[in-house]
């Protein structure tokens, strides 16, 4: 909001109609001209300020991509890192349950081995049992 400068009626009457005004515009003029170079000094400072922002700004997204691609590239490499701790892990289970399945198996062959063999010696019994009682029941009568 421009302000007009104004003098008094003293100085109007000390100087003239003429001199006063003319003053009066010089005034004017010379407060046009400062808002004028404060406006633009204003819009310089601003340009400035924004090409400055800008720069830091395009500066903190490449620091941030940078952190991005560094947390990425960790991550990667500490999933690859559990995946091969549970590959492994699966490997020595699936050895543990085959070699347990090995020594189970190989405990019920030779439970069934003894098993057979009583079950061999029990039958042999009745049968020389049961021989022996025909052979003798015959040899009576």
């Amino acid at each position: 909001m421009p302000v007009t400068a104004r003098l008094s009626r003293r100085f109007y009457e000390t100087f003239g109609e003429e001199i006063a005004n003319e003053l009066v515009d010089w005034f004017n003029a010379v407060d046009l001209t400062y808002r004028a170079d404060l406006r633009e000094l204003n819009e310089l400072n601003f340009a400035r300020f924004d090409a400055k922002l800008e720069q830091r700004v395009i500066e903190l997204d490449a620091k941030f991509q940078g952190r991005m691609a560094e947390l990425d590239t960790k991550f990667e490499r500490r999933w690859a890192q559990t995946d091969a701790s549970l590959a492994a892990l699966e490997l020595r289970l699936e050895q543990g349950f085959t070699a347990q399945a090995a020594r189970l198996d190989a405990s019920v062959d030779a439970k069934l081995d003894r098993f057979k063999a009583e079950l061999i010696k029990w039958m042999f019994l009745f049968w020389v049992g049961s021989v022996g009682l025909a052979l003798g029941i015959n040899a009576i009568g």
